[in-house]
């Protein structure tokens, strides 16, 4: 059978099962026993038992198990609360302050927690009511809110591009580095995008808000509340870019970090840790699963030939690179507006990975360049999943007023996606540091 043919169906039969409702890892782990026993029949579980060890045995994804605690420490403690409280209090009495709250609430909380989707239904259940109260527009609220979380597969520590690092041969401290700038610059777009809409349109917030009115003593506090964790940011962050911990270290004195952080401020119990380190196995087996069952995948797609031909392939078409890069973003772009972003990663990532090497792109600024499409997918109308965490946390809200907020956030990602392809130093210029 041609390879073409071998990899369609493949695809398509995943397809398939993610469209019946299988758990992800179930998907990949069907497509792969029907893949052995089809090309090497059942000699063939030698090359499956070795990749599920090879892979669980990777010191690289206890990075992901580390980073899930680390998370999930931080928001079961109720430490999360103290930023929500300070950054209320730090904004002041400015027009449309909630507006930028959201934007610094919604990247922070990607940051810490990894997951677009979680932000997205926790802010729409928290924070939109009382910007709906205080006569905020739904309309920019919700977009900002889904601008926000889209950055959590971006900025570091990012469950995304510890699982992107795993699978193709990319430094894992350089890619989480990686997204700094991006993400920063992301967030930019989005304060200047409520900044025109402040001059536009006034009316989208209220005239005077009366609740930001605070002390410079209150402001003090409330940054000297926030300090504690610069512990968690330098844990994280500034040790890998010093070059004195790997990722492993780093996400493991982050937990270190929010350890301390809930004692600070009195909020650690053995009851509470217990329950984050059982809810972060359970996240982390099931992340880990499905990474075992991707690389098999990839494996077979080898045996095939599947990847060899599809690279002779795009060889042989002697396309510009610019054009090869264009069609392998835009079919993440649409793709992830019916498939969840972890899924389309596993199917497409082994297809990717060689192409990328042949075509020569910078595998940092490449897979970053991804991730930002991975979030811009999750979040365009009319089937990006993110709109529909909207609606269930804010079913007052109708889905036209949803999609009408998702479009502007769009076009400030693929305007960002725009400078980073044309100014690369973005992306590149601080993994270049370490």
């Amino acid at each position: 059978m041609e390879w073409y043919v071998t990899l369609g169906l493949a695809v398509a039969l995943l397809m398939v099962l993610f469209a019946m409702g299988l758990p992800i890892f179930v998907a990949f782990l069907a497509i792969n026993v029907i893949g052995t026993l089809w090309l090497m029949g059942t000699a063939g579980f030698g090359l499956f038992a070795n990749s599920v060890y090879d892979t669980v045995t990777s010191e690289a994804l206890t990075t992901i198990a580390l980073f899930v605690l680390m998370g999930e420490l931080l928001f079961r403690s109720g430490s999360i609360d103290v930023i929500f409280d300070s950054l209320d209090t730090l904004m002041g009495r400015i027009k449309g302050r909630l507006f930028f709250f959201v934007v610094a609430l919604s990247t922070l909380f990607g940051a810490l927690s990894g997951s677009g989707l979680a932000v997205t239904a926790m802010l729409s259940r928290s924070a939109l009511p009382t910007m709906q109260e205080r006569g905020y527009e739904d309309r920019l609220s919700i977009g900002l809110i889904l601008g926000g979380a889209g950055l959590a597969a971006i900025i570091p520590p990012s469950l995304m591009v510890i699982i992107i690092g795993s699978m193709v041969d990319v430094s894992i401290a350089r890619l989480l580095i990686a997204g700094i700038i991006p993400g920063i610059v992301l967030a930019l777009l989005f304060v200047a995008y409520v900044v025109v809409n402040l001059i536009r349109n006034p009316s989208c917030a209220p005239a005077a808000d009366d609740s930001g009115d605070r002390s410079w003593r209150e402001r003090a506090l409330a940054l000297a509340r926030m300090a504690p964790f610069s512990i968690i940011i330098f844990a994280v962050l500034g040790l890998m870019m010093l070059g004195v911990a790997t990722p492993s270290e780093s996400a493991a004195t982050g937990v270190l970090g929010s350890i301390l952080v809930a004692c600070y401020y009195r909020r650690f119990s053995l009851r509470m840790a217990g329950e984050a380190l059982l809810s972060s196995l359970s996240i982390s087996a099931m992340i880990i699963t499905i990474l075992a069952c991707s690389k098999l995948f990839s494996q077979l797609l080898s045996f095939t030939g599947a990847t060899s031909g599809l690279v002779a392939t795009a060889s042989s078409l002697n396309l510009d690179p610019a054009w090869m890069f264009l069609i392998l973003m835009l079919i993440p772009l649409l793709a992830c507006m019916f498939i969840d972003q972890i899924a389309f990663m596993m199917v497409v990532i082994p297809i990717y990975a060689p192409l990328v090497k042949a075509y020569e792109f910078d595998p940092i600024w490449f897979w970053t360049l991804f991730l930002i499409n991975l979030a811009v997918g999750s979040l365009t109308p009319p089937f990006g999943y993110n709109l529909f965490a909207i609606k269930g946390g804010a079913p007052n809200v109708s889905m036209p007023t949803i999609f009408a907020a998702a479009w502007p956030i769009v076009l400030c990602f693929l305007i960002g996606m725009v400078l980073f392809y044309l100014l690369p130093g973005l992306v590149t210029f601080l993994p270049s540091l370490i």
